[in-house]
């Protein structure tokens, strides 16, 4: 019996121990869980440093549209701020930097082609705007006074007016302004595929004042009055091609939009296009005023000053008057020749494209 009890008392005694440690851990635990917010210490966390967006992605955050492109400039004479164009067109009025002593060689698409003068990596208004991150970077080339001059470079301006389908061509006494549309391809895969570069307007006026040096192979492709079979026939294949045109138009006549963002609207006046008095077109019979009058109008609906054709290629000092007095900088007549440094920029000549002239006849004008 003696030895019983002993061992119940024991048991107890185990028991009550065990609840005692169980008692003071849970009561430990509940001490944790229910300490005050400020005793538990947090983990130390890196700091977000905000850096300020570069003037290029800023300006394309600004747009806040999928298609903006901040080009910046880079080189000697570049422009410090970066410029918006847009992906779905052309580069549109790209800086010409001048310096003293030094003739700007245009922008291209790295510091090696620049350095080069890499006609097929110079970029212009000629050219689709392609990025990468919305961002693109434009290097800038310099050639000197000296060996610009010494280039010699000749541009021609191609004078097309009027398209056939017909390779026998049309009849009647215009038969001769109309290309065969099959000639016109040929020369149009000849100038994109053989490494000719495209000026823009403004670059020729540069190249003119000696500012721009441009390449030896060099083209302007323009159109006279804005016929049905230029939009029919030929901007399918400028299109084709991607090749920067300009349509010189009678605003009096027809205001279309552009066809194709390759193909610039300029003016052939207004309502000059017509005969005055003396059998001649209005160009030389009206006033410097009235001239003037007349391009403004035509300046209105197109959207820019920069280059008229002469209505019949007929001009004199007074239609040149006019035309410098509505704002123009450049003319182009019927004259047969190639624009060269220091030319007469409202008497540009011209090379005329009739009907019957293939691409030989295209190769022995241009190269």
């Amino acid at each position: 019996m003696a030895s019983g009890g002993k061992r119940r008392r024991l048991g107890v005694a185990i028991i009550i121990s065990t609840v005692i440690v169980l008692a003071g851990g849970a009561a430990a635990a509940y001490a944790w869980v229910t300490r005050e917010p400020e005793e538990i210490v947090p983990r130390t966390t890196a700091a977000v440093i905000e850096r300020p967006l570069t003037a290029a992605q800023q300006i394309v955050a600004d747009a806040d549209d999928p298609l903006a492109c901040a080009v910046s400039f880079i080189g000697d004479g570049a422009p410090l701020d970066p410029m918006l164009q847009w992906q779905n067109a052309l580069y549109a009025g790209l800086p010409i930097p001048a310096q003293d002593g030094r003739v700007f060689a245009g922008w291209y698409a790295s510091e090696a082609d620049a350095a080069a003068f890499t006609v097929t990596a110079r970029i212009n208004g000629a050219d689709a705007v392609v990025c990468v991150d919305q961002q693109v970077d434009l290097f800038a080339g310099w050639t000197t006074p000296e060996a610009n001059a010494a280039a010699a470079v000749q541009v021609p301006i191609l004078m097309y007016h009027q398209f056939t389908a017909n390779p026998e061509g049309e009849t009647g006494w215009l038969r001769g302004n109309y290309a065969y549309i099959g000639d016109f391809d040929a020369q149009m895969n000849h100038i994109a595929t053989t490494g000719f570069y495209l000026p823009t307007w403004d670059e020729l006026s540069a190249f003119i004042d000696g500012r721009l040096s441009l390449p030896a192979r060099s083209v302007i492709i323009t159109d006279d009055d804005a016929d049905q079979t230029w939009f029919d026939l030929a901007v399918p294949v400028i299109d084709r091609y991607k090749l920067l045109s300009t349509s010189f138009m009678i605003t009096a006549y027809r205001q279309d939009p552009p066809p194709s963002i390759y193909v610039l609207r300029r003016s052939h006046t207004n309502d000059m296009h017509q005969a005055g008095e003396n059998g001649k077109g209005r160009m030389v019979n009206w006033t410097a005023d009235e001239i003037a009058a007349d391009l403004n109008a035509s300046a209105d609906v197109l959207g820019v000053r920069e280059v008229i054709a002469y209505p019949f290629g007929h001009y004199n000092d007074t239609a040149k008057q006019g035309v410098a007095q509505a704002g123009f900088e450049m003319a182009r007549t019927i004259e047969p020749g190639y624009v060269e440094i220091g030319t007469d920029k409202l008497a540009l000549p011209v090379v005329r494209i009739d009907y019957g002239m293939g691409l030989d006849s295209l190769i022995k004008r241009i190269g």
